[in-house]
């Protein structure tokens, strides 16, 4: 329990692993119903492992948060898929909550990732042979437009639109999309329209992401996904006249 500061404290999800609260966001950092490993590898990792297959993948985790993603990816690739090398950057604001991970209550299965899971709260930074992490402690706003025509997958699992909006706006999508490839993958838990929109208005297809034991999420890509339950945008525009995106001039 020395995780817990001024800040955060812990709390046991549903599927019994820890997650943390937030009181600067008055948020968890994950679903406490749907449990913070299993909505790490429902909502993001097993979706996107799924869609995207290639020898090397190149991850953008927004944002890092309490690492679960970027760890759940680790854990899940070297199971399933060992033979593909893996570079992860990803965002964080908040650079004693990295510090502190060291002293997190992690699930037992990344018990064999302690070296990774130290290497990053000390030095944001981790290599080996077929992994590659970096942490950048700062804006991610910022961080986004150093990339084009890069990631493969893009994890959107940034606090909520109505806690922190800056990282859900048509402009932040925008950026996103150029610096994601066209075929790559978005995954996200929010199924919010307004969410949604501004997806859809920077030339995403937005999908379903459903299945049992967990809420339904969002998966969204620049390219056409086959076998995927397709949203009607459309038709979800037309019975939704005045509803907009999140803009930047909005959101602070």
């Amino acid at each position: 329990m020395a995780f817990e500061d001024a800040l955060h404290t812990l709390t046991l999800s549903d599927d019994g692993s820890y997650t943390a609260y937030s009181k600067e966001y008055d948020e968890h950092y994950h679903s406490t119903k749907d449990g913070a490993l299993k909505e790490s590898l429902q909502k993001h990792v097993i979706p996107a492992f799924e869609l995207i297959e290639k020898d090397e993948v190149n991850i953008l985790d927004i944002c890092y948060g309490l690492g679960f993603n970027t760890l759940a990816t680790i854990l899940y690739y070297r199971q399933n898929r060992p033979q593909t090398k893996l570079n992860i950057f990803s965002p964080e604001l908040d650079a004693s909550l990295v510090k502190s991970l060291k002293d997190f209550s992690y699930p037992k299965e990344f018990q064999k990732l302690r070296e990774i899971i130290v290497a990053l709260s000390k030095e944001g930074i981790y290599e080996d042979e077929q992994l590659f992490i970096e942490l950048f402690l700062g804006d991610a706003r910022e961080y986004v437009t150093k990339f084009e025509d890069f990631f493969d997958i893009v994890y959107q699992d940034a606090f909520s639109p109505s806690s922190n909006p800056v990282l859900w706006t048509q402009e932040y999508f925008r950026d996103i999309a150029k610096a994601m490839k066209k075929e790559g993958i978005l995954t996200t838990y929010s199924t919010a329209f307004r969410t949604r929109l501004a997806l859809y208005e920077n030339g995403f297809h937005i999908y379903l992401n459903e299945g049992e034991g967990y809420r339904t999420a969002t998966l969204a890509s620049q390219m056409q996904l086959l076998n995927a339950v397709s949203v009607n945008m459309e038709h979800k525009i037309a019975c939704n006249p005045d509803m907009k995106s999140l803009r930047d001039e909005t959101s602070h």
